[in-house]
């Protein structure tokens, strides 16, 4: 049995071995997690007979707070897409930046585009327009590649409704308003830093060389012309209306929180709730896009669900493993090492995810793990739970190595090989986490001062 520091090298080493089966074996993430976290409860110390309880309740427990948000989100970025709506709210960026200015519009979309799309569909959809606009400003692509994947990674990571950050605002007790707001403002330099400042500074290495044809937008006008014209206000209306919901419950409990029992914050605690929320928006969308979309509603759905059952699933596995992680009091000794070493709690919980998204080329399921450890010690650690919350959401932005799909994604749709593909899309993503830490840290100056922290 391990005990003591030596639970320390057991955790490394089942890292080690959920790496191996991942990339070596080809297994699926969800089952990597279930077999190292049923292994390292039995190296443990804890009774053999209580490890399946604890999977299954670190499962139950993870899905409870964000799995209905999962597949709702899911379905809500499909009918987005289905309609036209993504393309037309990039086009619409384009429109108030200008084509000069363009880097900043695609970094503008890229964020916007991200809270509700998960990054490989939204990529995918997008990687058209950017080819696009890199033929008509004669900007290298591998510019627009790396702003584009910065910034849907980068919101991805840090940005409420997304499922990453939704458990972290879980598992560190913070609210999901204050959460989805500081997300949102220490995500914008990250992505002015790792995604248009390196992207311009990659852009001048990486000429495009033939990799772009003339008739790349074709297919996709005639997909448009198809169908019925979405608007541009209305697009922006449908994505922006999950986000005002909860924003409203938490401006609302500000307003009354001297009179909390009235009827008008009790009312907005319910269509704020970030379930309730996205299922009204869901509903809405449904009726409000349905006469832009081609497919017929079942076809929408179903596209969802082929994504959201094994994202909801590896999602409850990294919760397990969280889980078990926290039953062999590996977070106690974390923070005895870290009091020992003087490491700054948000440092570490920096470096715990970083660690974990290049280990397991996961953004979620590095998220999820590290929360999960470090989520209910916020108090001990004598930190902000927002803060620490963000500084586990920058930890997994950047380190994407070919053990993640969506380094892939970037290589194959953005015509990258796999050197400028690390160069671009892997080294663009560490330098926004690591800027994102910085304003984490200048945020942590004024705790106390600002609201929520």
């Amino acid at each position: 049995m391990l005990t003591g520091h030596t639970l320390i090298f057991g955790f490394v080493l089942a890292l080690i071995v959920l790496f191996v089966l991942i990339i070596r074996f080809k297994w699926d993430a969800f089952v990597s997690l279930l077999v190292v976290a049923l292994g390292l409860g039995l190296l443990s110390g804890i009774p053999a007979k209580e490890i399946p309880g604890i999977i299954a309740t670190g499962f139950g427990n993870t899905l409870a707070g964000v799995g209905i948000l999962i597949g709702l989100g899911i379905l809500f970025g499909q009918f987005l897409a289905s309609s036209g709506a993504i393309n037309k709210i990039a086009t619409g960026m384009l429109s108030v930046f200008g084509v000069k200015k363009s880097p900043y519009a695609i970094a503008m979309t890229s964020i916007t585009v991200s809270i509700p799309v998960f990054f490989d569909a939204a990529f995918i959809i997008l990687h058209k327009l950017i080819q696009n606009i890199s033929l008509k400003t004669k900007i290298s692509l591998s510019t627009f590649v790396a702003i584009l994947s910065i910034g849907l990674i980068t919101a991805h990571s840090l940005i409420i409704p997304t499922p990453g950050p939704l458990v972290v605002a879980d598992q560190t007790g913070s609210d999901i308003g204050v959460f989805l707001l500081y997300g949102l403002l220490v995500s914008i330099p990250g992505v002015l830093v790792g995604g248009v400042m390196y992207g311009k500074f990659i852009g001048k290495r990486i000429a495009n060389n033939g990799r772009l044809d003339d008739y790349e937008m074709s297919e996709g006008n005639n997909t448009i012309a198809e169908r019925k014209e979405i608007s541009t206000v209305l697009s922006f209306g449908i994505l922006a209306l999950p986000i005002i919901l909860i924003l409203s419950n938490t401006f609302m409990n500000l307003l009354f929180r001297g009179n909390p029992e009235h009827f008008i914050p009790t009312l907005f605690s319910v269509i704020g709730d970030k379930n309730v929320a996205l299922l009204i928006s869901l509903v809405v969308a449904m009726f409000a896009l349905k006469p832009y979309i081609k497919e017929d509603s079942k076809t929408v759905f179903a596209k969802a669900f082929d994504q959201s059952g094994l994202v909801i699933l590896i999602t409850g596995a990294g919760g397990s493993f969280g889980k078990v992680v926290q039953e062999t009091g590996i977070g106690d000794l974390l923070i005895a090492m870290m009091q020992g070493l003087n490491m700054p709690a948000l440092l570490l919980a920096f470096l715990f995810s970083q660690i974990l998204r290049a280990s397991l080329g996961s953004a979620t399921v590095a998220l999820v793990t590290t929360s999960a450890i470090m989520g209910p010690l916020a108090t001990d650690l004598g930190v902000s739970p927002v803060l620490l919350g963000l500084a586990i959401c920058a930890g997994g932005v950047g380190l994407s190595l070919p053990n993640d799909s969506g380094f892939w994604v970037v290589s194959k749709f953005g015509r990258l090989s796999i050197t400028e593909t690390i160069r671009v899309w892997t080294i663009g993503g560490f330098l926004s986490g690591v800027t994102v830490l910085l304003f984490v840290y200048i945020l942590s100056i004024f705790q106390g001062i600002l609201p929520g922290l």
